[in-house]
């Protein structure tokens, strides 16, 4: 079974309350069985679709959980593995009996293994490797069996750690190069005296690992751990946020973030970026991406950089997190298979930075607006004021003074927020009518409707999606799409998450809490479905107008996640699709037309087609040869996708007349983020058919058309 390792943020479709269905009382001394005993009865009493607690429970708990602490079975023999499967079918029952003797007898045994690691790695790297022998090392731990004896294991950690140095000698050797050509009386190091301070730069990043997070882990952090994956048998939405991640997810609602404003996650042993802040220090460096594997870590004030290889999220995220004003230093791994440092300057991450904006941009006389939406966001102690409804409603204003003629609502990679916000938020462009429907357990559904008769926005409308479009994004795009309100362009689906959260704060479970703070639980306790009664989990909100992207390949979305609720339908809502002004299928059918011809979207495949051949690579050779002329392949492969970055399009996108005096008066970088995104738009295919569609749209509407009338 997959696991799905995940990053708290706020991408999933959340619902806040405190845990209200019961009035059992929790009184064990114990600390870790107090907490067991409150989570598999809130699993039980409270999931949408709980699953039972047996053997095929405890058969599922036991791979994962030892796939979790172990995921390259670099500290566990085949002794050990065996000793741990007379529990593999006896965990449920331990479990309703609060007894945690599988947790004790495998976490004993994970600390015994840690402390022989350590002599190992040292004793490992202690030896010079020898990179011209022929040997492969296959990165998908998968395929690989437990270590039988401490020769096996030894060889294994062998070939990890020739692998991690290799990209170590690698810029070694080539910064030597470099300094020779620069100057020519310069002596060059030794291919032993490159080797050695490779080997030597590991170790440090090892040391460093061990010693300051492996050796600080307190029971507490390797029994989250445990229960994290119990709730996670569930589905990949429901978690537990022991005491020090609730702080952080805490930090995110909040708005305020201090690094470099990126969103990670764990999968296997690599930390992978999964979402740059708009406005973030990451973001703004503009060599960041999302899928960029972060390989190492260095501080300003420190020489040798951390090894985040095979790391946790959490421990990763110390490394990278600092003080505003602060640089780090990332290795990171390019989807291509390139190697690059890129030093950041951290900051703090205002929520200001992924609000709705807008822009203006003319084309063949007529004016269109573009909304770009990176979140649902809201602030549930302000809603009134704070909320991207509310936002949107605003730019929707502004863009109409400047003569807007058609609106672009851009949803790519938004993964979602608050269910209220989306539904007022659906509520501008349509006169009034359902928007979505809830359902709970045992419960009737619920329609979550739009009550006010007034419209922002009543003319041409086209939503961009990609795979990342996912909760209240897709909610906004089924709805505009089932009322035929708006054209939806991008990808073939988006990421199919129908499920909504809620996160409940376990000491509220205790009457009083003598045992320390418990932490909380986001749990999945409702699925929404579209009006027509479809639902969007799994399958997602298919396109009008499918387009390739970079994603297209690549396993981003709920099907490919470990235990997802399962599809279903229920009866639709009533409602009265828009009475069109425009001719919606022929609109479609041309923009089909100019996409299945543009030799820029064809690029496009291309790429994403290559990239995920890269992704699926996952045996490399050792031989630094071989090594070098495979990277040097994949820099010249990529080349060809040169004129994906560099396309141009001859449109030109400016502030609103109100961003213009805001810009003006600004005193922070404000107009340097609306450059850049508006030179990021001037360069955007999709955009640009977006447009096209606006103004096919535009031109098929008949002279008189009612008037747009203003939401109060």
């Amino acid at each position: 079974m997959k696991r799905n390792y995940k990053v708290l943020s706020l991408v999933l479709l959340l619902a806040f309350a405190s845990c209200s269905f019961t009035t059992k009382k929790f009184d064990n001394p114990d600390k870790d069985k107090l907490l067991i005993q409150i989570i598999t009865f809130v699993l039980e009493q409270g999931h949408f679709d709980p699953i039972a607690f047996d053997d095929v429970f405890s058969e599922d708990l036991f791979k994962d959980y030892i796939g979790i602490i172990d995921p390259v079975k670099r500290y566990f023999y085949e002794s050990d593995y065996k000793d741990f499967e007379k529990f593999k079918l006896t965990i449920d029952d331990q479990l309703k009996a609060t007894d945690i003797t599988f947790f004790n007898v495998v976490n004993e045994r994970m600390l015994k293994r840690i402390e022989e690691a350590k002599v190992i790695y040292k004793e490992v790297l202690s030896e010079p490797f020898d990179y011209t022998k022929e040997e492969y090392f296959d990165t998908n731990y998968e395929n690989s069996e437990f270590a039988k004896n401490k020769k096996q294991m030894k060889e294994r950690w062998r070939q990890q750690l020739k692998f991690s140095t290799l990209s170590n000698y690698d810029d070694l050797y080539e910064t030597e190069k470099l300094a020779k050509a620069k100057e020519e009386s310069y002596v060059m190091k030794t291919d032993a005296q490159i080797e050695k301070e490779a080997r030597e730069s590991t170790l440090k990043s090892l040391n460093i690992y061990f010693e300051d997070f492996i050796d600080d882990q307190q029971r507490e952090d390797w029994f989250a751990i445990y229960v994290n994956t119990i709730v996670e048998e569930f589905d990949p939405h429901t978690y537990y946020l022991a005491p020090k991640s609730k702080e952080d997810f805490d930090e995110r609602m909040s708005g305020k973030l201090e690094g470099i404003g990126a969103r990670l996650q764990k999968r296997m042993d690599y930390i992978k970026i999964v979402e740059l802040i708009s406005g973030g220090p990451a973001w703004r460096s503009e060599e960041l991406e999302v899928e960029d594997i972060i390989l190492k870590v260095k501080q300003e004030d420190e020489e040798v950089p951390v090894d985040i290889v095979g790391m946790r999220i959490n421990d990763a995220i110390k490394y990278i997190k600092g003080p505003k004003g602060t640089k780090v230093t990332l290795t990171v791994k390019k989807v291509d298979g390139t190697i690059k440092d890129i030093t950041i300057t951290r900051d703090i991450i205002e929520v200001f930075d992924t609000y709705a904006k807008s822009s203006i941009v003319e084309k063949d006389d007529k004016k269109f607006g573009v909304i770009n939406l990176p979140a649902f966001y809201v602030d549930f102690q302000d809603y009134k004021n704070i909320n991207a409804a509310t936002d949107v409603k605003k730019e929707i204003e502004r863009l109409k003074a400047e003569g807007m003629e058609g609106l672009v609502l851009d949803l790519r990679n938004n993964g979602g927020g608050s269910l209220p916000t989306v539904v007022d938020m659906a509520g501008l462009f349509i006169k009034d009518g359902p928007i979505v429907q809830v359902r709970s357990t045992g419960e009737a559904k619920e329609v979550l409707k739009d009550h006010d008769k007034s419209i922002s926005w009543d003319g041409p409308l086209v939503i961009l999606v990609n795979e990342l479009s996912a909760s209240a994004s897709e909610i906004m795009a089924a709805a505009m799409q089932d009322y035929k309100r708006a054209i939806v362009i991008g990808s073939k689906q988006t990421y199919g998450k129908g499920t909504v959260q809620r996160v409940m704060d376990l000491n509220n479970m205790l009457r009083s809490n003598t045992s320390g703070d418990l932490g909380a639980i986001a749990l999945t306790t409702q699925k929404y479905y579209r009006i027509n009664g479809g639902s969007v989990q799994l399958e997602g909100v298919k396109s009008d107008v499918k387009v390739p992207g970079r994603f297209s390949y690549i396993d981003v979305g709920e099907k490919d996640k470990a235990n997802p609720l399962p599809w279903d339908e229920i009866d639709a809502a009533a409602y009265t699709p828009w009475e069109n002004y425009f001719d919606y299928d022929a609109t479609i059918k041309k923009s089909e037309g100019r996409m299945s011809n543009n030799e820029q979207m064809k690029l496009i495949e291309e790429n994403a087609k290559w990239l995920k051949s890269k992704i699926d690579e996952t045996v490399f050779s050792l031989n630094y040869k071989k090594y070098k002329e495979k990277n040097e392949s994949n820099e010249e492969e990529s080349k060809r996708f040169d004129a994906i970055l560099n396309y141009k399009t001859n449109l030109t996108f400016e502030s609103t007349s109100y961003e213009k005096s805001l810009i003006a008066s600004d005193t922070t970088d404000l107009k340097e983020k609306r450059e850049r995104w508006h030179e990021s738009l001037s360069q955007d295919i999709y955009i640009e058919e977006a447009l096209n569609v606006l103004e096919d749209l535009k031109m098929s509407y008949p002279v008189k058309k009612i008037a747009s009338t203003v939401k109060k």
